[in-house]
């Protein structure tokens, strides 16, 4: 099954609570299996280019689904949507052998 990132996108004035830190945890335990790794949140950050004036990363996770739109759909009762945040969704690939391997003729 591939695996997708959910990367968390928080709005500026989002603060973690007892309840807030429920409510993920709440989420991620519905996702069951899905959820190969819980991963972490992101406690000090800064950008290089543009990652959008609005938010700020909060953190990913590592979530194993069928294809996108399974993906999607688990991303969509995110606890950080309810507070003006968002989640980008992206599917890992593999690097090729070379990159692997440190081969750097390629």
């Amino acid at each position: 099954m591939p695996t997708f990132v959910f990367t968390y996108r928080l709005n500026p004035g989002y603060t973690r609570t007892p309840e807030s830190g429920a409510a993920w945890m709440s989420w991620f335990q519905g996702m069951g299996d899905h959820v190969a790794d819980i991963g972490k949140p992101a406690v000090d950050a800064s950008a290089v280019g543009n990652c959008g004036p609005d938010t700020h990363l909060g953190g990913y996770s590592l979530i194993s689904a069928a294809d996108l739109d399974e993906a999607l759909a688990l991303a969509k009762d995110c606890p950080g949507l309810a507070r003006d945040g968002g989640v980008e969704v992206a599917q890992l690939g593999e690097l090729p052998d070379a990159v692997r391997s440190g081969d750097q003729r390629s």
